[in-house]
C-alpha cells in the first residue's frame, strides 16, 4: 500500500498541515520561554490519577475542537442548497462526517467522562488513588495513541469514510480498498484497550478502597454511576473488540465474515450495536451522576429518593443491552422481534422518569445557587427530556420505518448526546476545576458560555427534526430548492456557529482564570461530599489520615455541626503510584505497531509486536510494592 504523493492531497489537508507546523511552532515557543518543559515531562511520567484525569480532559478538549471544526464544515456545505462550499462535497463529505461523529463519541464523549472519573471519584470515596496507578497511566496513553492514529489519517488523505458506525460491507476492501477504515480499526482497538483497563481499575478502586464506613448505600451518586456504567464498557467494549478484529480479517486476510454466501452485512450490525447501544448509556450514565451532585450541592439539599436514584441507575444499565436491536427495525427481522425491542426500549422511559422526578423534587424546597455548574444541570433537564420523547417516537417500529436515517434521527441522537453528555461534562469541569488547578473558573464567562452554547444548541438541532420530517435523508452532501428544507439548514447552520463561538469564551476563561484568577480554598462550593474536604488543587495523597464515615454527607453534616472529620485507626493500604515513562513507550510501540498494519508493512509489524510483548515481560518482572516490603520488614 503506498503512501499519497504531494501532488494528490486536496487543499484542506495542505491548510491543516500549515496549521498545524504554526501552531507546534507556537506552543514549542511557548513551552521553552515560560520554561514549562518540567511540567510537561512530570505529566508524561505520572501515574497520579488527578494528573492524568486532567490530562484526559484537556486532550478531549482538543479533540472537540477537531470534531467542531468538522462540524461547521458540514454545516456550511449544508447552510443553502446546491452549495459547493470548499471541497466538501462527495467522498470528502463521507470523511468529515465519518471522523466529527467517530471523534466526538470515543475521542471526546469518552475521554472527558473517564477524565472526570479520575479526578473526582477517587476523592469521593476517601481513596488516595485508583487500585492500580500504573493501569491507569497505561489507559491514558492508550486513549492517546488511539486518537493519534486516527487523526493520523486526515493528514494522510486517508480519512475514515463509511460514517462513525463503519457498516458492512461499504467498510469491507471491496468497497473502501485504502487505507482509510484501517485507521477507523486500529484507532479505536487501541483506545478501546485503555478503556477497558479503565473499567477494571474503577471497579476494583469503588468496591475496595471506599473509605471506612462509606457503604454502597451511602457513596454518592457519581462513584455509582462510575460503577455501573464501568460494567456496561465491560461487556460492551470487548464486543466492538471482536467485531473490529473481524473485519480486520476480512479485510487483510481475505476472511468472509461480513460478506460472501456464509457471511453477512447483518452480522456487523448486530455485533456494532450490541457495543454501541450501551455506549449510549456508557456516555450518560456518568452524566445523571455528575447532575445528581451537582443539583443536590447547589439546592443545599440531599438528592431526592436516593435509592430510587441508584435502582434507576441500574435499571438504565441493565435494559440499555436488550434494546440494541432498535437500530435494525428495517433490517427485516420480523414483526416479533420488532415488537420485542421495541417494548424494551420504551421501557427505558421508565427508570429515566424517575431520575428526572427526582431532581425536581430535589430542587423543590431547597436554596438553589445559580452558579455556571447548575445553570449547565439545569439547562440537561428540558433537553435530555425532548431527546427522550422522541426516542420513544423512534422505538415505534412502524413508524421507524418512516424516520429511518432521516434527520430526524441526527437530531434525536444530539439531543440526548450533547444534551445529556456534553452539558454533563461541562457541569463536571466547571464544578471540579478547583480540584483539578486550584482556581475556579470565571462565573460571568461561564455563563455567556452556557447560554450561547444552549440556544445555539438548540437553534441547531431542533429544526433537523423537521427537516427529517419534511424528508430529508442523513449523510447527503446537498439538497435542492425543490426539497423545501432549506430554512431548516439554514437556521441549523447560525446555531452550529453560535455553538463554536461560545467555546471562545472557554478559551477566554481559561486564560483569564489562569491569568488573574485567585487561588481556590478546599470547599469554594460549599460542598457535602469528602472531595471539598481536602486541598485545592488535590494534594497526592488527600486522605492521610483516612477520614471514617457514618451517614450520607459526612463532611456536609460535619461542617453543620461544626465538628472535624473523624478519622480511621487502621485503614486499607493506598495504591503505591510510582513515576514512569514506560506507559508512554509502551503507547509508542503500540501506536508504530499499528501503524505498520495500517500499510501492511510486516516486517515493522515483526518488530513493534516483539517490542510490544517485551515490555509486558519487563512489567511482569516489576513490583513497586518492594520498597514498601522493606518498611514492613524493619525492626
Amino acid at each position: 500500500m503506498n503512501l499519497p504523493s504531494i501532488g494528490q492531497i486536496p487543499s484542506d489537508v495542505v491548510a491543516a498541515w500549515i496549521f498545524t507546523i504554526i501552531v507546534g511552532i507556537v506552543l514549542l515557543s511557548w513551552l521553552t520561554k515560560a520554561k514549562k518543559w518540567p511540567v510537561v515531562f512530570e505529566y508524561m511520567r505520572t501515574t497520579h490519577h488527578r494528573k492524568i484525569g486532567t490530562m484526559y480532559i484537556l486532550f478531549a478538549i482538543i479533540f472537540f475542537f477537531r470534531a467542531g471544526m468538522d462540524a461547521m464544515f458540514i454545516r456550511t456545505q449544508l447552510a443553502v442548497p446546491n452549495n459547493d462550499f470548499w471541497v466538501f462535497q462527495g467522498d470528502k463529505y463521507n470523511e468529515v462526517f465519518t471522523t466529527h461523529g467517530t471523534i466526538m463519541i470515543f475521542f471526546v464523549a469518552m475521554p472527558l467522562l473517564i477524565g472526570l472519573m479520575n479526578v473526582a471519584v477517587p476523592l469521593q470515596i476517601g481513596a488516595n488513588d485508583l487500585a492500580f496507578p500504573y493501569l491507569n497511566a497505561i489507559s491514558f496513553w492508550f486513549f492517546l495513541a488511539g486518537g493519534i492514529i486516527f487523526n493520523m489519517s486526515f493528514f494522510m488523505n486517508a480519512a475514515p469514510n463509511t460514517g462513525w458506525t463503519a457498516y458492512a460491507p461499504l467498510s469491507t476492501d471491496t468497497y473502501t480498498p485504502g487505507p482509510n477504515i484501517n485507521y477507523y480499526i486500529l484507532g479505536l482497538q487501541v483506545s478501546g484497550l485503555g478503556t477497558i483497563f479503565t473499567a477494571i481499575n474503577m471497579i476494583v478502586t469503588v468496591i475496595r478502597l471506599r473509605a471506612p464506613g462509606l457503604k454502597l448505600s451511602r457513596m454518592p451518586l457519581f462513584p455509582w454511576s462510575t460503577l455501573i456504567t464501568s460494567s456496561l464498557i465491560l461487556v460492551a467494549f470487548p464486543v466492538l473488540t471482536i467485531a473490529l478484529f473481524l473485519l480486520m480479517f476480512d479485510r487483510f486476510y481475505g476472511t468472509s465474515f461480513f460478506t460472501g454466501e456464509i457471511g453477512s452485512p447483518v452480522y456487523w450490525q448486530h455485533l456494532f450495536w450490541i457495543f454501541g447501544h450501551p455506549e449510549v448509556y456508557i456516555l450518560i450514565l456518568p452524566a445523571f451522576g455528575i447532575f445528581s451532585d451537582v443539583i443536590s450541592n447547589f439546592s443545599r439539599k440531599r438528592v431526592y429518593g436516593y435509592t430510587s436514584m441508584v435502582i434507576a441507575l441500574a435499571l438504565i444499565g441493565l435494559l440499555g443491552f436488550m434494546v440494541w436491536a432498535h437500530h435494525m427495525f428495517t433490517v427485516g427481522m420480523g414483526p416479533l422481534a420488532n415488537s420485542v425491542f421495541a417494548i424494551t426500549t420504551m421501557l427505558i422511559a421508565i427508570p429515566t422518569g424517575v431520575k428526572v422526578f427526582n431532581w425536581l423534587f430535589t430542587m423543590r424546597g431547597g436554596v438553589i445557587r445559580m452558579k455556571t455548574p447548575m445553570l449547565f444541570s439545569l439547562g440537561f433537564i428540558p433537553t435530555f427530556v425532548m431527546g427522550g420523547v422522541t426516542g420513544v417516537m423512534l422505538a415505534v417500529a412502524a413508524a421507524d420505518y418512516q424516520y429511518h436515517d432521516s434527520y430526524f434521527v441526527v437530531a434525536h441522537f444530539h439531543y440526548t448526546m450533547v444534551g445529556g453528555t456534553i452539558l454533563g461534562a461541562f457541569a463536571g469541569i466547571y464544578y471540579w476545576y478547583p480540584k483539578m488547578t486550584g482556581k475556579v473558573l470565571d462565573d460571568k464567562l461561564g455563563r455567556w458560555h452556557f447560554w450561547l452554547f444552549l440556544i445555539g444548541f438548540h437553534l441547531t438541532f431542533l429544526p433537523q427534526h423537521f427537516a427529517g420530517l419534511n424528508g430529508m435523508p442523513r449523510r447527503v452532501y446537498t439538497y435542492s430548492w425543490a426539497d423545501n428544507v432549506f430554512i431548516f439548514n439554514a437556521i441549523s447552520t447560525v446555531g452550529a456557529y453560535l455553538m463554536g463561538i461560545s467555546m471562545l469564551f472557554v478559551i477566554w476563561n481559561l486564560y483569564k482564570t489562569h491569568r488573574y484568577g485567585k487561588k481556590a480554598d478546599g470547599d469554594p462550593w460549599d460542598g457535602r461530599t469528602l472531595d471539598w474536604s481536602v486541598a485545592s488543587p488535590a494534594p497526592e495523597h488527600p486522605f492521610n489520615p483516612m477520614p471514617k464515615v457514618k451517614r450520607m454527607d459526612e463532611f456536609w453534616y460535619c461542617k453543620i455541626k461544626n465538628k472535624k472529620l473523624e478519622y480511621a485507626d487502621d485503614p486499607r493500604p493506598s495504591p503505591i503510584s510510582v513515576e514512569t515513562y514506560q506507559p508512554i513507550m509502551l503507547a509508542g510501540v503500540m501506536m508504530a505497531l499499528s501503524i505498520a498494519f495500517i500499510y501492511h508493512w510486516v516486517w515493522l509489524q515483526v518488530i513493534f509486536g516483539i517490542g510490544a510483548l517485551a515490555f509486558l515481560v519487563i512489567r511482569s518482572l516489576t513490583d513497586e510494592r518492594r520498597q514498601a516490603y522493606r518498611e514492613e520488614e524493619k525492626p
